[in-house]
């Protein structure tokens, strides 16, 4: 019988029918118990008879794993077994090609320091090759199970060398985010009776934090016998690094109060909490510290209140600090040039560039993202250009941030080709790189290059994030494809990303301005958690369909919930308001933003406001608001109420309004040929000669999409 069981196992191995080979096994081995010749006794040559041997030998190791030595860190090869009998010396491979499939799962389903605890597994790793310089190999090399291994092997024989092990170990795990891995390290301190081991406390608090485990990082402070300002430090940075400034300040203060003094390091940690929750004040409060301190003149600090001051606002106080530096670096240097930046001071950007070169600062590429970010904000093309030579010179070109943001600021500037051209030279790509380069053609008004970029970009294998749906649907939008945002909005629901507000936005905002309205409120209803982001684009879809009503109806809807609206809020409600007649709900909703809810008119309110009495008539009403404005008015509102004088034949109050617009745009050739049609409504084509003369003598030329009138009838020529 047994003979007959080998055989099928032989047949079985040829054609690779492992299941059935370990059933005959099981088979087997019943026989040998019964008496029968063991298979070490048949002629059986070939794998069939190593897989048998190999399932025989899996079982008695896991039979008593105590019979067994655990060779697994002195072996020199990996043609050595990683277990060995004691006895009879056959090995077995944790990774053996011959290994029965239950081997394979059944290791699986326990660590191997699990087998080594639970079985009594011998280990014949001496004492001497248990260290923390052998624990930190190991993790070098990405063995973190086994590096945990050998700890527990050390804690076993009481090594001398544990508090360096535990350091190592900690490390690892915080830079792998091991969280389960870490807490077994944590287990093993506690059994060691190393606890109240300040150091290994204070690394403990850092492993936690690292893993993004803020609470196990508290309770090891709380439990803590005693702190210095390292425990400190180390739990405030927990808190800093995880969103929570406020408590990190709290603790800040708390540490103060028990007579101990902050070094640089936490002065750093704090002010950068105070940075990221915009707490300006405890932020001066920390730079007087600093000076009685006596660390105002350290780069680092120095650099970090640069940083803080220029997050927070005040330019001017990190100018200050930035002058007073007796040491710069790049960084110190980024971190103003950020500041001007994140301020909205595109020009002073590029002078400190200019005066940075000067100094000898070599820039890097945080430096060039930071400049080139700049000159798509003010679009500065010929300093891009010549920021894109300094690039490649530095060699930084092949940096794939770098190449994206070079990608951004041409398409931004509007040069499409050139953005083109440095997307394919770029040697690495990754989705931002898509999504740059598709919003790019978006930003341009080219949808439907956009949209074939996408599937260029499917077919290279990468995969679409939520930003890269956003522009793709804003592209969808600017040339109203239905049919491909909903191709695009299926995709979405498949990749989950239907629920995320920004998705949730922009897939609102498409529907709405391919006027399918009904799909944009679907869409927002089932949006899981809506913001004002949301409710906004909402409130635009109604505006651009003229549904006014339903737009005031969505705004209460929005504030009974508990959401104030922003600025852009109001935008798009006044725009309700205005395409939809609504002009006392409009005033009245402008007088409720600045008293009620504290929002401060801009521009764009204005030219909302002034766009809503234009279309109602009200064009005297219209220019006063204009001249009662608290900052000066631009082109946009003045063009406002010039194209609603023309719409009203409204003469005196449109050359007032042209008056305004060549004073702050000479060459604004809307400004001209709306003002010519005025006077040709009006039938006075004198006037429309001397505006046309005029126009030809500055050297404006005719924009597309506006039409000359020549005479009281309807005739226009482009």
């Amino acid at each position: 019988m047994l003979e007959a069981i080998v055989a099928q196992v032989t047949c079985s191995y040829l054609f690779s029918e492992k299941s059935e080979i370990s059933r005959l096994l099981a088979a087997m081995l019943q026989c040998q118990g019964q008496g029968q010749p063991g298979f070490s006794t048949l002629a059986v040559s070939g794998h069939a008879r190593r897989v048998v041997i190999m399932e025989q030998l899996w079982q008695e190791f896991f039979s008593d794993p105590s019979q067994w030595w655990d060779n697994r860190f002195i072996k020199k090869s990996p043609k050595h077994p990683d277990f060995k009998h004691r006895i009879t010396h056959e090995g077995v491979w944790i990774k053996g090609r011959l290994n029965p499939p239950w081997v394979k799962a059944k290791l699986a389903s326990m660590t191997l320091g699990q087998i080594q605890s639970v079985g009594g597994l011998r280990s014949r790793v001496p004492d001497s090759f248990c260290s923390g310089n052998n624990v930190n190999k190991l993790c070098r090399e990405g063995r973190l199970k086994d590096a945990l291994h050998m700890v527990e092997l050390m804690v076993q024989q009481k090594s001398t060398a544990l508090i360096n092990a535990y350091v190592v170990l900690l490390k690892q795990c915080g830079r792998r985010k091991a969280l389960s891995e870490g807490k077994r390290v944590h287990a093993l301190i506690v059994q060691s009776g190393l606890d109240s081991h300040m150091f290994l406390g204070n690394t403990l608090m850092e492993m936690y934090a690292k893993c993004g485990s803020v609470l196990d990082a508290r309770k090891v402070f709380n439990t803590m016998p005693e702190h210095n300002v390292f425990s400190w430090t180390a739990i405030m940075s927990a808190y800093a690094d995880h969103g929570q400034g406020e408590e990190a300040i709290d603790l800040f203060q708390q540490m103060q109060q028990t007579g101990i003094a902050p070094d640089k390091v936490a002065f750093v940690v704090v002010l950068k909490a105070c940075t990221r929750i915009a707490a300006l004040e405890q932020g001066k409060q920390l730079h007087t510290d600093i000076i009685k301190s006596g660390f105002e003149s350290d780069l680092i600090v120095g650099n970090t209140l640069v940083n803080m001051y220029a997050k927070c606002g005040c330019i001017g106080h990190a100018l200050r600090v930035f002058n007073k530096m007796s040491e710069r670096d790049v960084v110190s240097w980024n971190a103003m040039i950020a500041g001007y930046a994140e301020n909205g001071l595109g020009q002073d950007v590029l002078a400190l560039y200019e005066q940075m070169k000067e100094e000898g600062v070599q820039p890097n590429n945080v430096t060039y993202v930071v400049l080139l970010k700049t000159c798509a904000s003010i679009v500065a093309l010929e300093q891009g250009k010549q920021l894109h030579s300094h690039i490649i010179k530095s060699g930084f070109e092949s940096d794939m941030i770098v190449g994206n943001t070079l990608v951004d600021m041409y398409a931004k500037c509007g040069c499409i080709e050139q953005a083109c051209q440095v997307f394919d030279k770029m040697s690495e790509r990754n989705v931002v790189s898509w999504s740059v380069m598709i919003a790019g053609y978006a930003h341009n008004g080219l949808g439907k290059e956009a949209l074939a970029l996408y599937e260029q970009m499917k077919q290279e294998g990468v995969q679409p994030d939520n930003i890269t749906y956003v522009v793709l649907l804003k592209a969808c939008a600017n040339v109203a494809a239905l049919e491909q945002g909903k191709q695009l909005h299926s995709q979405i629901i498949k990749s989950g990303s239907e629920s995320d507000v920004i998705v949730g936005s922009a897939l609102v905002d498409m529907y709405a301005k391919c006027g399918c309205i009904e799909l944009a409120h679907q869409v927002f209803n089932k949006v899981s958690e809506q913001n004002v982001v949301l409710y906004s684009a909402m409130i635009a879809g109604y505006a651009q369909q003229g549904r006014g009503k339903e737009a005031l109806t969505l705004l209460e809807q929005m504030q009974r919930e508990g959401m104030n609206p922003d600025e852009v809020t109001y935008v798009c409600v006044l725009s309700a308001c205005s395409h939809s007649g609504l002009v006392n709900e409009g005033c009245h909703l402008f007088d409720s933003m600045c008293k009620d809810h504290g929002v401060t008119p801009t521009m764009r309110h204005y030219a909302c406001m002034v766009d809503l009495l234009g279309r109602a008539g009200c064009l005297t009403d219209a220019k006063d608001l204009i001249n009662k404005m608290p900052i000066q008015p631009d082109v946009v509102v003045w063009l406002t109420l010039l194209s609603a004088a023309r719409n009203h034949g409204h003469v005196e109050i449109g050359r007032h309004a042209f008056d305004c617009i060549v004073k702050l745009e000479p060459e604004n050739a809307a400004a001209y040929v709306l003002l010519s049609n005025i006077y040709a409504e009006a039938g006075r084509m004198n006037e429309v000669e001397k505006i046309r003369k005029e126009m030809k003598d500055v050297g404006v030329k005719n924009m597309p999409g506006y039409s000359w009138k020549l005479t009281n009838e309807n005739n226009r020529t482009k």
